[in-house]
């Protein structure tokens, strides 16, 4: 596990705080009949625009900026020509890279007319991405973020991915440790102070299994029900988790945007 130094940590917060105005402006453009193509357009624009490349293009062979991920995909969706339409779950994962450092979160937008089903698995979801980061102070260890999100989300009776994880992030997009979503309180490495942490609950309406497009890339629930994914990247520090990244630009635009939730 690589902890950050003061000055580690102001860099990676500059890189985060661009990945949300990032999903903001995409947010602007939301609606129903979007091509994800027009999404990732902006967000590479509005990227480099800002001093800073695109984090995921060309990332082990990523095609595009954005994963977009629709209804039952859950994350590492590549965006192209599909419009999105009434009642879709949009998983928007962006990173960025600045000065040396990575930024990464993630935010689920609900499109144009949402069942209420659909809404409260956004809503669960986004409630245990805080409940983890919570867990995310000196002292605690990896089994305490991960047993917050499950407790949360299953008692609502959804499934936790266990495919895939969360992860440290710095120099490199994916750092040690991975942050599990599921697990046991009081398991697994005990988190240092400074410490940096990706953590984002992959959460499914049905079944935890996952399989992987022809793409190579798309990962989708095998039973087809829907799937949401929210990232915050936090600091772990001593009595309280510190955040570098916010929903504070995404959600002045969502106050605005009549067609997105």
């Amino acid at each position: 596990m690589i902890v950050k130094t003061a000055e580690e940590i102001e860099l990676l917060r500059q890189s985060s705080l661009l990945v949300g105005k990032t999903l903001a402006e995409v947010a602007k453009i939301m609606r129903t009949g979007l091509k994800t193509i027009e999404m990732d357009k902006i967000a590479e624009e509005f990227i480099l625009d800002n001093g800073a490349k695109p984090g995921f293009k060309g990332y082990g062979g990523f095609p595009a900026t954005l994963c977009i991920s629709v209804a039952d995909e859950v994350v590492h969706g590549i965006p192209g020509n599909r419009e999105l339409k009434d009642g879709d779950l949009v998983s928007v994962d962006c990173g960025t890279f600045m000065n040396g450092y990575y930024g990464d979160y993630a935010y689920s937008f609900a499109v144009g007319e949402t069942d209420d089903a659909t809404l409260k698995l956004q809503k669960i979801t986004k409630e245990s991405v805080y409940l983890g980061c919570e867990q995310a102070i000196f002292g605690k260890r990896i089994g305490d973020i991960g047993s917050a999100i499950q407790s949360h989300v299953e008692s609502f009776g959804y499934s936790v991915v266990r495919d895939l994880v969360g992860h440290g992030i710095g120099k490199n997009l994916h750092e040690r440790p991975e942050v599990f979503n599921y697990g046991r309180k009081g398991t697994g490495k005990k988190l240092a102070e400074n410490l940096v942490l990706c953590i984002e609950p992959m959460i499914n309406m049905g079944t935890k299994d996952v399989m992987q497009d022809n793409d190579g890339w798309t990962i989708r629930t095998r039973d087809s029900k829907a799937s949401a994914h929210f990232e915050h990247t936090v600091v772990v520090k001593r009595g309280k988790v510190e955040f570098l990244s916010t929903y504070e630009f995404i959600e002045e635009v969502l106050k605005q945007n009549i067609n997105i939730r």
